[in-house]
């Protein structure tokens, strides 16, 4: 009885703490983001300006559950970097999702941001292997105040604006054909079908629903491995070893050519990185894989040290970067990009109500976020996971090439931020169990590191 009457206790509780959060973060949220005009913006490797007449560029959002975004002035590229923001994918705090195994929870408000930024990252990686970067979602500039009755009640408009057209850079001849003319239709039409089926397929990758498979259920069934359960709050190394397991368990035929490598007490072992590129097919194929490269590192002590802020710009001005897991203490955001000194993000904090995903043309606004925020660097929270994307073994390696001479130019000290290194990590005696039994979603090894960056503990040189 009395273990009845302490269950009863801690779902009333859980319920409370739910509903304050829900209300707590269901708050209309005015805000101003200001982007100076004479600064480059950078946004996930692609350079945009602004510039025309004046110093700055105010992009306005009101912000909240029926509301889209209000943007007031528009100048110089400040349509393309709408356009290529808003496509990203926005993966915020839920409400009334069904229950999570093993608690009484229906919401992660005030507690799943870093899952949710960490999920952000992930999409943007599978965004990059299935559509490319030069993809923009064609309804994104549609997200405003005029559709502010409902972001969710309404089915979502057929895609009609032309992906291919942005694309088409060469030259077109003066007169063509009427079969030339149906050719490049049929072409183009088949291609936004593609686009759209992916754009859906990767958003419903991560629906809240306990069959999605990097939804939030999964995410936390994976955490409990590493002493996690639904409720805690997660640091962003647990979280990037958390999406290697979920993708690693992932059994949808288009995600078999995608792996998730995660370093190693800073260190990337590039022997190790390329097995996973070249492992075996669920089919028995050998067949090479892209890989989304993710590196749990600090950024200093108890504050950022402003030394690194050249590296991270430098990190987020390259195309195959899929984002920055970090935020301020206790504060999970996505960073996405940066003009000047600050950081361009997007926030998780924000509770929207649950969409299933599992529907035909279920709505797809709640999941693209219609206004940036900006952050100075220097209130950026030391501890952070930065992600890669790479396609192909020569992708990686010109990568790491490239990232290594950019942190031996950022690099003050003796030491870099991390390194990459030849050969694999069981060369330089560290231990290694690639057979494990199937039940043990982690190693002995791997859960020894996840109790240690649970803590964010980091051994700074």
């Amino acid at each position: 009885m009395e273990a009845t009457g302490t269950d009863e206790v801690e779902k009333i509780k859980s319920k409370f703490m739910s509903a304050w959060h829900n209300m707590k973060y269901s708050w209309v949220l005015k805000t101003k983001t200001y982007f100076s005009r004479n600064s480059p913006v950078f946004l996930l490797g692609k350079c945009y300006h602004f510039k025309t007449d004046g110093t700055y560029v105010a992009l306005h959002s009101v912000q909240s559950y029926s509301a889209g975004a209000l943007w007031i002035e528009i100048s110089g590229n400040v349509e393309e970097f709408r356009k290529d923001f808003i496509s990203r994918i926005w993966l915020t705090y839920r409400e009334e999702f069904p229950q999570i195994k093993g608690s009484a929870l229906t919401t992660d408000c005030g507690w799943g941001c870093t899952l949710r930024t960490g999920q952000m990252l992930l999409a943007q990686g599978l965004m990059l292997h299935f559509l490319g970067r030069a993809w923009v979602w064609p309804d994104a500039l549609d997200i405003d105040s005029s559709d502010a009755e409902s972001w969710t009640a309404h089915t979502v408009k057929k895609l009609t604006a032309s992906f291919e057209a942005s694309l088409t850079a060469e030259r077109e001849p003066k007169i063509l054909s009427h079969h030339h003319r149906g050719m490049l239709k049929r072409n183009r039409d088949a291609n936004e079908m593609r686009n759209e089926v992916y754009h859906r397929k990767i958003i419903s990758w991560f629906g809240d629903s306990p069959l999605a498979a990097f939804g939030l259920h999964r995410l936390t069934e994976y955490g409990k491995k590493s002493g996690k359960i639904a409720g805690d709050w997660y640091g962003p190394a647990v979280v990037a070893h958390i999406l290697r397991k979920a993708v690693e368990e992932a059994r949808d035929p288009d995600l078999q050519g995608v792996t998730v490598y995660v370093a190693q007490d800073c260190t990337v072992y590039s022997s190790d990185v390329i097995d996973r590129q070249c492992s075996f097919l669920d089919s028995g194929e050998a067949d090479t894989k892209a890989v989304i490269i993710l590196v749990p590192v600090r950024l200093g002590g108890e504050r950022t040290n402003m030394d690194y802020l050249e590296f991270v710009k430098g990190i987020l001005s390259l195309e195959y970067c899929v984002g920055i897991i970090g935020g301020k203490p206790k504060q999970s955001y996505y960073f996405a990009g940066f003009q000047d000194d600050s950081l361009i993000y997007m926030d998780p904090h924000y509770c929207q109500s649950f969409v299933d995903v599992s529907i035909k043309d279920f709505p797809l606004e709640s999941f693209h976020c219609p206004s940036p925020k900006k952050m100075s660097f220097k209130k950026m929270d030391p501890s952070c996971t930065i992600g890669f994307y790479c396609r192909t073994v020569q992708d990686f390696e010109r990568a790491s090439e490239e990232i290594t001479k950019m942190l031996k130019s950022s690099s003050k000290e003796k030491y870099p931020l991390f390194t990459f290194v030849k050969g694999h990590s069981r060369d330089y005696d560290f231990a290694s169990s690639p057979l494990r039994e199937e039940n043990d979603l982690f190693s002995e090894d791997e859960k020894k590191r996840l109790k240690r960056f649970s803590t964010e503990e980091f051994v700074l040189l």
